[in-house]
């Protein structure tokens, strides 16, 4: 039995990965540009830096967002960067590169949607306000299936992500990491060697047990050459809405993310609130700064990505 894309229903995810032993044999392997690397096992020494510069000409920046701790919010700052450079009219895609934990599409609104294969590649999926979204959700035939890969799979996947699909001709490449500084930081660093990271936008919390995990990611930036754009401290603080008070969800004991940007003499993007509209409209697939355009994280969302297009130098 297989589903409309031709993929079997008994496979975990419609591409196996490069180096599976099944690679580029599948029903649902059909018709994909890299169909024939896979199966001869050529794949993994195909993709070069030079490959993936050429292929990503039309990208006129690419920009990680890292963070070393899980939970902090790195992929909702990821989704409005990304709508907040839309916004204002500028040609945006969005890759995540969380392999094991995917959450970019449920965030963007565009969760149950499937990518589409030509002579040209994949082509990524758009959100309403025209956002180029790709993420292993797409190729998964439920989104309850677990991605149980190791380190090569994964890298395989990444180089896929940047050679096969057709991203076309974008302001802005940003790339939503998984926590930690592993083998996809390594994996796409390694691939942007020709084509270069423009920048890093690092998330933590103003607790010390995400602190001290950020300063591991502000050393990977510093050891690998990445310019780092600034740090967002998000859910600093939660104010009332109904009697104003002000509380510290996350207690900054040594000085959250404005001691920590001093000490390491980066820029502090902003610090954000803790807003429980943000969990909901992520929830939704919504845009906090569509949806509550006053709001004081919204402003500083629009203050992040002021920040960002200096940095870039985008027009």
């Amino acid at each position: 039995m297989a589903d409309s894309n031709g993929i079997p229903a008994n496979a975990p995810v419609s591409c196996p990965g490069p180096s599976a032993s099944n690679a580029g044999k599948l029903e649902g392997c059909a018709g994909c540009p890299n169909q024939k690397l896979c199966s001869t096992g050529e794949f993994m020494s195909d993709v070069s830096p030079a490959e993936v510069k050429k292929q990503l000409v039309g990208v006129k920046n690419k920009i990680l967002v890292l963070s070393g701790k899980g939970g902090v919010g790195k992929s909702t700052v990821t989704a409005e960067i990304a709508r907040g450079l839309a916004k204002l009219d500028f040609s945006v895609g969005v890759l995540d590169i969380d392999v094991c934990g995917p959450s970019l599409s449920r965030i963007m609104g565009v969760n149950g949607e499937t990518v589409h294969k030509s002579s040209s590649g994949w082509s990524p999926v758009y959100t309403l306000d025209d956002i180029a979204v790709m993420s292993i959700d797409f190729l998964l035939s439920s989104e309850e299936d677990a991605v149980i890969w190791r380190g090569a799979k994964k890298n395989g996947m990444i180089k896929e992500f940047l050679c096969s699909v057709d991203w076309g001709d974008l302001d802005c490449l940003i790339i939503d990491t998984p926590p930690g500084t592993s083998d996809e930081h390594l994996a796409i660093v390694s691939l942007f060697k020709q084509s270069k990271v423009n920048g890093a936008v690092l998330v933590t919390t103003p607790q010390e047990v995400s602190l001290s995990d950020v300063r591991k990611e502000i050393s990977f930036c510093r050891k690998l050459k990445i310019p780092m754009i600034g740090l967002v401290e998000n859910m600093s603080s939660y104010t009332c809405s109904k009697c104003q008070t002000k509380s510290q969800i996350f207690p900054a004991t040594s000085g959250g993310g404005t001691a920590l940007a001093a000490s390491e003499n980066i820029p502090l993007l902003c610090s954000l609130p803790l807003d429980p509209f943000v969990g909901r409209s992520g929830d939704n697939g919504l845009s906090v700064l569509s949806e509550a355009p006053a709001a004081k994280i919204s402003a500083g969302y629009r203050s992040i990505v002021e920040q960002i297009i200096e940095f870039c130098n985008l027009k």
